[in-house]
């Protein structure tokens, strides 16, 4: 199981980890930390070499309730970086998160490799075009509604199924002009109360079905460190207990604030399968 990254085969087979970097002053866990290029640049040069294989860049908070970012600002913030990380670190895979397709546009013209969409095309109709366009891969995630919105919209006929119908609908859609690298992410806390992303976690290996890399992020969020009466701050070991659990049901990319721990955890199921009976 293998993605194209700028010429460069990705085998996903052995599980990697995509590295995250919030450039927005309110991500619900490391909003506002790297203001300068120096914070960004050790923030990117740690995550490499902990062991990422991607860096996620983001410039407009997709957490529940975040404000609207019009799309200046979120050009200003990302494209910027995209060449300050590209100009020190010219081997970075770099996977930007946008449902912006001119932000996609511009961002791949500088440099960067994957497209990560959390709509999934629904709030740009121009996205799979410009997917299509420039033979980048693509994670589609699962969102109903906007971040704005999507936490009123946890109603399902049945979680599980209404997602696999949303997922085969829009790779249906990728396929059908010819994109060729699809990841599949099942959106956790993304219009989904925390019983949801449990319930969601328990059935996760059943998207396997779609023989397409599964991207999981799982990373410090509330669906954690709520049940343990913590904060998001307190919430790494949390992270590292569903990592553990994503691996074993087939995920693919850990999509994590904390690198070496998420490396940790492939290393360590990776040795598990290696040695079953």
């Amino acid at each position: 199981m293998t993605i194209n990254c700028k010429g460069k085969l990705i085998d996903l087979g052995q599980p990697k980890v995509m590295g995250i970097l919030n450039l927005t002053p309110d991500s619900f866990y490391d909003g506002g930390r790297y203001k300068d290029e120096n914070a960004i640049l050790k923030r990117v040069e740690n995550m490499l070499s902990d062991g990422a294989t991607f860096i996620d860049m983001g410039a407009y908070s997709s957490r529940p309730g975040a404000e609207h970012v019009p799309e200046d600002v979120e050009l200003q913030r990302m494209l910027p970086i995209v060449e300050l990380i590209l100009k020190n670190f010219p081997d970075t895979l770099i996977s930007i998160d946008t449902f912006r397709s001119k932000v996609a546009t511009l961002s791949i013209e500088a440099g960067a490799a994957i497209i990560n969409d959390i709509s999934a095309g629904n709030l740009d109709e121009e996205m799979f075009n410009t997917v299509a366009k420039h033979q980048v891969p693509y994670i589609m995630m699962h969102l109903k509604g906007t971040p704005q919105s999507m936490q009123k919209q946890t109603v399902y006929d049945d979680l599980i199924q209404d997602l696999k119908l949303y997922f085969a609908e829009k790779i249906k859609a990728a396929a059908s002009l010819k994109i060729n690298d699809i990841i599949i992410d099942p959106g956790f806390g993304f219009a989904k109360t925390t019983n949801q992303n449990y319930t969601l976690l328990n059935h996760l290996d059943l998207f396997q079905t779609f023989g397409l890399p599964l991207l999981v992020g799982l990373s410090r969020k509330s669906m954690i460190y709520k049940i343990l009466g913590a904060s998001s701050k307190e919430a790494l070991n949390g992270t590292t207990s569903l990592h553990t659990i994503a691996l074993l049901k087939g995920a693919n990319i850990l999509r994590a604030h904390d690198v070496r721990e998420a490396m940790e955890c492939v290393t360590l199921v990776q040795e598990l399968k290696a040695n079953s009976l």
